[in-house]
């Protein structure tokens, strides 16, 4: 049974744990994992493609009206298919130029407005929806709103960590000059800067396991809206 009208909104850097944290959240009340950053990712892919430059806030903004995504999956911890007509983009999207990207065309106010319906309308019904502006400007009436961070140094470490996975080798010091150069951007942009929410709680992962901030987020639901996850046995 789905957890209907519960909205939590995940927010916080690069690095920070957002997407592992959101994927056990959404599993534990059987709720889908909204990935904004995917939303961009693939905007920025859509873009490179059609030929039109990232810095082009109209043209951006004609694609982003135009966007043809879609997801598949995503419930709890089911992998989530992206597919930019009819093609899986999934591993396309996560490159280290792809995150540089969806920064930048993120930027944009025209696209952010694009946007902004899209992202709602899929955060009806109940979801666990991470990105940078959730709980400040998406779902500024979501139930819970969490803001996850690190140190620099750990993020860092914790995305080449990913990349290697995938068979990217990066020096920690390259992963880190590109996440400092878009954290700066993301938090200085005019419209939707990276920011906790004011009545977000913040959570510093460092020195955390996965486990203990998954507890923490689980624990702030429960404070907030009185439901527990399934997984521990308590009512919804």
């Amino acid at each position: 049974m789905t957890c209907q009208r519960l909205r939590v909104a995940i927010d916080g850097p690069a690095g920070a744990g957002k997407s592992t944290v959101a994927a056990r959240v959404a599993a534990a009340f059987g709720l889908p994992k909204l990935d904004t950053g995917a939303i961009y990712r693939t905007l920025a892919l859509f873009a490179r493609r059609s030929g039109v430059d990232w810095d082009d806030e109209a043209g951006l903004a004609g694609l982003a009206a135009r966007l043809p995504l879609s997801f598949e999956g995503g419930l709890g911890e089911a992998p989530l298919v992206v597919r930019l007509e009819e093609e899986d983009v999934s591993g396309a999207i996560r490159t280290p130029e792809l995150s540089q990207g969806a920064s930048l065309v993120s930027r944009h106010p025209a696209v952010r407005a694009a946007l902004l319906p899209v992202q709602r309308r899929l955060a009806e019904g109940g979801v666990v929806a991470e990105g940078r502006d959730i709980g400040s400007v998406v779902l500024p009436d979501a139930e819970v709103k969490i803001f996850l961070t690190a140190s620099p140094a750990e993020r860092a470490r914790r995305r080449r960590d990913e990349l290697a996975a995938r068979g990217e080798e990066r020096p920690l010091r390259e992963v880190l000059a590109e996440q400092t150069e878009r954290d700066q951007r993301d938090e200085r942009r005019a419209t939707a800067p990276l920011r906790a929410a004011d009545d977000a709680v913040v959570v510093d992962t460092d020195g955390l396991t996965l486990e203990q901030v998954v507890e923490r987020v689980l624990g702030e639901v429960a404070r907030r809206t009185g439901r527990t996850a399934a997984r521990t046995g308590g009512t919804r």
